[in-house]
């Protein structure tokens, strides 16, 4: 005879693909919103070089996004992954984004001296600081959702009832 919880089966808490997306999602809203919320309250551009176009600070933003999936991925694979990690992931996406704007502000035809100017004022102007914390805080919610054991939410009638 073999003896079943009542309550079902445990909840083996939300999948690495599942926590992934949400943190990639959650750390371009946090981003954008931040950044755009520094530049509407300073009343200043993120980026604002002579003769620099807009494409840099859109791939850099691209390209921070991508290297935050990707550094967040093996950090939930883990069985119970930690948070201490969440750090490294938020400097690894900093640096990336860093220096792709000054990567792609050289490959425009800028100059050396355009492209360090926008990664200084990035840095300077504290957008950097945002981009920091949009990854940190959304590194650490995509690791709590993989480490709860919460399930996902069900309606009544899709629990199976015990008879």
């Amino acid at each position: 005879m073999t003896i079943r919880d009542p309550h079902g089966s445990a909840p083996e808490g939300v999948s690495v693909l599942v926590a992934g997306v949400i943190g990639a999602v959650c750390f371009a809203a946090f981003a954008i919103l931040g950044l755009g919320m520094l530049s509407y309250f300073t009343d200043t551009d993120i980026i604002s070089v002579e003769e620099l176009p807009l494409w840099p600070g859109l791939i850099g933003m691209a390209v921070a996004i991508a290297v935050f999936a990707l550094m967040l991925r093996p950090v939930l694979a883990r069985q119970h992954p930690s948070f201490s990690p969440v750090v490294l992931v938020a400097i690894v996406t900093v640096v990336a984004h860093l220096a792709a704007v000054w990567l792609s502000a050289l490959l425009s035809g800028a100059g050396f001296a355009h492209a360090t100017a926008a990664v200084s004022q990035l840095v300077v102007r504290g957008s950097s600081p945002v981009v920091l914390l949009a990854a940190l805080v959304a590194a650490w919610i995509a690791v709590a959702l993989r480490r709860t054991r919460g399930g996902t939410p069900k309606w009544p009638w899709e629990r199976r009832e015990l008879e």
